[in-house]
Formats: structure tokens, sequence, C-alpha cells
């Protein structure tokens, strides 16, 4: 790919970021009358009145506004939005007798899920270490670490090894099946070391290090296929396998209305979730300066999957998931799925240097930004068709929301801007 080609679609992306989605976001979703921010719009990007805050949408829009600020992407505005979201988290959604935050409140803040959801609890670790490292403001910090207590103090399977992940409001443990109580997922492992990365790379603590460290080794020998490298959705608390079963308290599953089982709940891998558990170890590999040679098998082994199954080279994106042999299962496109493969193929590019991942990441890129970005309004569009028809039509609600558009935007460009460089 010539250097004009990639400077082409830098500016692409540069302009979809600050003409479409940083407006999107700074135009609606500040709560002036409650804080704490407004996160439910329908296609037209208008507000739809839903009376809930959930603690992801939180702190992923918080996360996203003080990413801003680190990036040379955002403004003044970013940083005070950022603040705006902070304050709201702190006082409304923080548990004083028990400690940690509420799963979901109204738009006052009145509590309406108290549960404490590991899941919930380690992207508010993300989000107010990501705050600190924006601003200097070390209160950040100080929940950051304060939610790390308590996590090490009431998830950690000292047993098993790994963290146990539904709590009621005083942290005891849910109970078994869709309570979630016996249920250890690769999803929440993920995104714990990215939660770790960000707090050690604020903190600089050798405990914050020794404790990413241990998630790092979980997931590579927990909670990856041990012949295709691929990762694994569900395990039992002793690491055997389980089926993908959905949970009462849900995040991202809404596509799946039926409580039990998905189908091929024994042999089922996501192809978004490989490509990003890629980009975030290679990430928290360079925040702990350890030799990159180490891990190179494991992040090629996902990516190449990916690059493999997951990439549509008739209609363009990637799919949803498939087989760990190969296949897919699920044809549609999400939003979110799409971003962090653009992430995972130009990581896979600068890493090993084979010109499949950025044939790959621009088949991506075009089917993103000729399908799946509304561009009448400037957010995406959270589940397609394969051939990029749209499914469901909502900007943002509780789970889609801003982390993954904003941040994709980001470190592709940053990772494109580095590829130029090198030619």
């Amino acid at each position: 790919m010539k250097k004009e080609d990639l400077r082409s679609l830098l500016s692409e992306i540069e302009a979809h970021l600050t003409t479409e989605l940083f407006p999107f976001w700074i135009q609606r979703c500040r709560d002036d009358k409650n804080g704490g921010y407004i996160t439910h719009f329908n296609s037209n990007g208008e507000d739809t009145g839903e009376d809930e805050k959930s603690l992801i949408s939180q702190t992923r829009t918080l996360y996203t506004m003080a990413s801003l600020c680190r990036s040379k992407y955002g403004d003044a505005r970013a940083l005070a939005y950022a603040e705006h979201g902070l304050r709201f988290l702190l006082d409304r959604m923080w548990d004083e007798k028990h400690g940690g935050f509420y799963w979901m409140v109204d738009r006052k803040g009145n509590v309406l899920l108290d549960n404490k959801i590991l899941y919930g609890q380690v992207f508010a670790i993300y989000a107010l270490s990501e705050f600190t490292l924006a601003s200097g403001d070390h209160i950040g910090r100080e929940y950051a670490e304060k939610t790390f207590d308590l996590i090490q103090k009431y998830c950690v399977d000292s047993l098993y090894g790994g963290y146990l992940e539904m709590f009621d409001r005083g942290w005891r443990l849910a109970g078994p099946g869709s309570q979630g109580g016996d249920r250890k997922t690769l999803d929440v492992h993920m995104h714990l070391m990215e939660a770790l990365t960000n707090l050690y790379e604020c903190s600089g603590q050798e405990m914050h290090r020794r404790r990413l460290l241990e998630v790092i080794d979980i997931l590579r020998q927990r909670m990856l296929h041990g012949k295709f490298g691929t990762g694994i959705p569900q395990f039992t608390i002793d690491w055997h396998v389980a089926p993908q079963i959905k949970f009462d308290i849900i995040w991202g599953w809404d596509r799946f209305e039926d409580a039990g089982q998905k189908t091929h709940a024994h042999d089922n891998t996501s192809y978004g979730h490989n490509a990003e558990l890629a980009w975030l170890l290679n990430h928290a590999v360079r925040i702990l300066a350890l030799p990159e040679s180490d891990f190179a098998e494991s992040i090629q082994l996902l990516l190449s999957h990916c690059l493999r199954n997951g990439i549509d080279h008739e209609y363009g994106g990637v799919f949803v998931e498939g087989p760990h042999t190969g296949g897919v299962h699920d044809m549609e496109k999400e939003f979110w799925q799409q971003a962090e493969v653009l992430v995972a193929m130009l990581d896979g590019y600068i890493l090993f240097g084979d010109p499949e991942y950025l044939e790959a990441y621009k088949n991506v890129n075009r089917f993103v930004m000729d399908k799946v970005i509304n561009h009448r309004v400037g957010e995406w569009w959270p589940l397609l068709s394969r051939d990029g028809k749209p499914i469901w039509t909502h900007m943002s609600h509780s789970w889609k929301i801003n982390y993954h558009t904003v941040r994709a935007m980001v470190q592709s460009a940053n990772r494109l801007s580095r590829i130029i460089e090198s030619k």
C-alpha cells in the first residue's frame, strides 16, 4: 500500500472522528439537569427518554472523554465533560457502605440495581485511571485503587485462580446458572487486563503490575484454546469449558432474547474478542516493558484466526463468531467487532509485517465507512445484516456506547501515523 493511500485512510478517519463522532457526543451526552451522561439515542440522534444510567455507559463515556484529552483530537470540552461524568459516578454510583459501584441507577442517580458486577467494576478502574492520566487529578487514581482493592478482597478465587464475577450489593457471590456465580468468562478477564494495564500505567505500583501479569497468564494458559489459540467464552469455576449461557444481568448479549445457552456453545469463538484481546495484550506488553517475542505467538494465533475466518471478502467487514476449527456460525455484523478488528489488523501489520493485515484493515474500514456509520447523525449502527443493512437502528443505549467507536478511530489513527512515518 502506497504512502498516499495510507494518508488518505488517515484523513478519512480523522474527518469522521472530528466532524461526526466527537460532535455527536459533545452535542448530546451531558446531563446538566441530573449530572452524568445521557446515553440513549435513537436513529436520529434524539434522546429516547429512557430513565436509566448504567455503570457501563457512564464509565465508558468518562473513558472516552478522558482518552480524547490524551489524544490530539479532543479539546477543553472533553476534559470538562470528563470531570462532569466523574462527579456523578462518585457522588451517585459509589456505594459508601459496602464500596464499589452500583450496576444501574436512574437519570437522577437513584439506585435501580445495586449488584456488584465485576465487569462494571473493571470499567470503573479503566475510566478512572484514564481520567488521572489525562487530567493529572489524583481523585481518579484514588477511586480506581479503592475499586482494585475491593476486587482483590472479594473477587479473587484463591482456590482455582482467576476472578469470580457476579455479586450482590454486599459482595456475596451470586447463585449458579443464569445468576452467574459459578462462571468465569473471557470477556471479564480480558477487560480486567485492559483496566489493570491502565491502572499500572497510572500508578506504577508493583502490586498492580503483579496482578496484571497474573491476569495475562490466566488468559493465555486457561482461556485460550490449546490447539488453535482462540478465545473460549465461558468456564466453570474450576476451569472446565462451559456452555455459553445468558446471565440474568447482561451486557451486550441483548441480541439473544431467550434465556438458555447459545447454539454451538461448546465450539464457538468471537472474532471481535480475539482481535480485541490480541491488541490489548500487545498494549499491556508495551506498558509492562516485556519482550514482545515472548507473546508474539499468542497474538499471532488470535489475529490469524480472525484474518482467515472472520473477514468477509464478499461484502466486507467482519463476521460475529465461528468454530475454533474455522468457519462461521453468525454472519451478521456487530459495530464493536468492526471497531476492534480495525485496531488489531493494524497491530498485526506493525508486529509481523504481513501485508494481508493491511488488506484486511482496508476491507473492514471500507465497510465501516460505507455501511456501519450513520453519517447523517455521526454514530454507528449497532447491528447490520451481512450485506450491511441496519437491523437495529438506535445510536446508543446502556451497552452500545462511544467506547468502541471513538477508541477505534483514535487508536487506528495513531497506528496509521506510525506506519506512514516508518515508510
